[in-house]
């Protein structure tokens, strides 16, 4: 079983290679505020990651008590980390904020993306497609 910590390593390096891949794209074409804000809200989706990760190693070693207060409080903090590159984008013109926003859930799409691609794999596999 893969720890929390190789996950994160996997899904966020992933997100980082495809946002710095498109964001290199985006600069040859002369975008480079779209370029520099999908890149700022891929860097905060990964920091939300990585400490959801982490808070949930911390509740997970905790006793039960006051779970909901501090299951409430990790999520409060890190919809204002999430903010963050958004008030940015909307605060200086060198971000663009539409950018910002499809950086924030890149590693939700990393995600997304394998698991459709593990289940068409599979399903091409058992049906005998591809092959």
């Amino acid at each position: 079983m893969e720890t929390i910590r190789d996950l994160q390593k996997r899904y966020c390096s992933r997100a980082m290679i495809v946002a710095i891949a498109v964001a290199l794209v985006l600069v040859v074409l002369g975008y480079k505020p779209l370029a520099r804000g999908l890149v700022l809200g891929t860097l905060f989706s990964i920091i939300n990651f990585v400490l959801m990760g982490q808070t949930l190693q911390a509740r997970l070693a905790k006793p039960r008590s006051r779970p909901t207060l501090a299951a409430l409080l990790s999520v409060l903090a890190r919809y204002a980390l999430m903010a963050v590159p958004l008030i940015i984008a909307l605060q200086y013109e060198p971000y663009h904020i539409v950018t910002a926003v499809v950086g924030l859930f890149m590693v939700q799409a990393a995600i997304l993306f394998e698991s459709a691609k593990n289940l068409l794999w599979h399903r091409s596999s058992a049906t005998g497609i591809g092959k």
